[in-house]
């Protein structure tokens, strides 16, 4: 694993955030956008994410040993899962990671620190909604203990594919 640090995002960390996620919509199969997002697009769905204190949007740096230089790598947040309040105690996770770092350990790192950061809030089960074909985030909810619950057959596409994918759900008691 990476030497990296998680830290709450900045104002300037936007421009990172950006291009992580676009990234991911490029490449498919991690985003229901179809196209690249602009930066006000992301600022506004970090901005959504309210009160910060419950619902944190962080960032992971990855820390050269040799220099010290940071690079961020890959972002993560809980957001409502639900508008009605009685979903209060639900929280839904999402963590995209710079594809130069897959399998580098750093979306363990990531679900960790959120399912954590859930339990410190308070929030009773943890959901996420995941492409049912992108077997790296699959594996990652079936480590951390989360049961599948639904799929959606067919429900979207992604990116430079007309092939509709199946979504998957995830949930986790906390």
């Amino acid at each position: 694993m990476l030497h990296h640090v998680i830290r709450p995002a900045e104002d300037r960390d936007l421009t990172a955030i950006t291009d992580i996620y676009n990234e991911a919509v490029i490449r498919g199969g991690a985003s229901a956008d179809l196209e690249p997002v602009s930066l006000d697009a992301r600022r506004a769905w970090v901005d959504s994410h309210e009160p910060r204190a419950k619902y944190p949007v962080v960032v992971i740096d990855v820390i050269d040993e040799t220099t010290g230089e940071r690079t961020t790598a890959g972002f993560g947040s809980l957001s409502k899962f639900h508008t009605r309040a009685g979903y209060d105690g639900v929280t839904e996770l999402s963590y995209y990671i710079a594809g130069r770092y897959h399998g580098r350990g750093l979306g363990t790192a990531m679900v960790r620190w959120l399912l954590d950061a859930a339990v410190e809030r308070g929030f009773r089960h943890a959901a996420a909604i995941i492409y049912a074909d992108n077997a790296g985030s699959v594996a990652l909810m079936r480590k951390f203990g989360f049961t599948r619950f639904g799929l959606l057959p067919a429900a979207v596409t992604t990116a430079g594919s007309d092939e509709p994918h199946d979504m998957s759900y995830w949930c986790k008691k906390l």
